[in-house]
């Protein structure tokens, strides 16, 4: 199949957030992604699947680096392309394609419905412009085992080409919703039972006294603003906030590091049951 093929033509497309939007479908592109798009996906795993495929496009030689494409496409039903080096770069956003690319449908969902499970660590990314660092968090969240994110406000497309390699899968993962009204997901975090954490750079207060003091032993939204304006706002509408201790000579972390560090602040309180 060449890059003058309908399919591949209809399917460049969903590389402009418009064109996903219209579709309601986008790609996820090279083999971690895909693999993890393609996973079964169990009720005993406590997961379900974010997004279905709909079909796999693979070179000949991105289906002899990664056999598992196949595989996985068979076991699924998912039909396989074998699509020309140039289709593949024409699909993708990176220097070097590794001509393995998912069409995956996109999930329509929204803050009360990935909050009604009420999960007891969730994040909101407020105004994040950068796809890097939201695909980045995203990754972290899973990692730390939150519940959700969401994508307050101006935040980036979560399913933006470069966003979706960020996370390296972990967009399959977890439950997200997109809403550009930040009141109403500060709202429905709190009507979840979830306290409104704010990291912020000159809070008073420091996640290690919070940690110490048990401040972080509920249910909590870690909100992460913008790396050119912080928490904005938004900072004065939440339940506190809090900075990441600097004790060395570096002027600030950078945002999926902080993320990093908090989450995981509040996934140890969490997870450590009680005393």
């Amino acid at each position: 199949m060449t890059e003058r093929s309908a399919r591949v033509s209809s399917a460049r497309k969903l590389t402009r957030r418009a064109g996903r939007e219209r579709a309601g479908m986008f790609l996820a592109e090279g083999a971690n992604a895909v693999l993890e798009a393609l996973a079964p996906h169990t009720p005993e795993s406590g997961v379900s699947p974010q997004s279905g495929v709909r079909e796999v496009l693979v070179t000949a030689e991105g289906l002899r680096r990664v056999p598992e494409v196949a595989e996985r496409c068979a076991a699924s039903g998912v039909p396989l392309w074998t699509v020309t080096e140039r289709a593949a770069a024409a699909l993708s956003e990176t220097v070097t394609p590794q001509g393995v690319i998912a069409v995956c449908e996109l999930p329509r969902t929204d803050p009360q419905a990935v909050l009604a499970p009420r999960p007891s660590l969730v994040v909101v990314l407020l105004d994040i412009a950068d796809p890097g660092n939201a695909g980045t968090v995203l990754r972290v969240a899973d990692a730390a085992g939150a519940g959700a994110v969401l994508f307050a406000g101006e935040t980036v497309d979560p399913y933006n080409g470069k966003a979706v390699r960020a996370s390296t899968g972990s967009l399959f993962h977890l439950p997200l919703a997109r809403e550009r009204d930040t009141d109403a997901v500060l709202a429905e975090c709190r009507r979840a039972g979830l306290l409104l954490v704010g990291a912020a750079g000159e809070a008073d207060s420091d996640l290690h006294t919070a940690e110490e003091e048990g401040r972080l032993d509920v249910p909590t939204a870690w909100v992460f603003g913008s790396e050119a304006h912080g928490l904005g706002e938004y900072g004065q509408r939440l339940d506190t906030t809090l900075r990441v201790p600097i004790y060395g000579r570096a002027e600030s972390l950078n945002l999926a590091t902080a993320a990093a560090v908090c989450l995981y602040a509040s996934a140890r309180r969490v997870r450590r049951g009680p005393e």
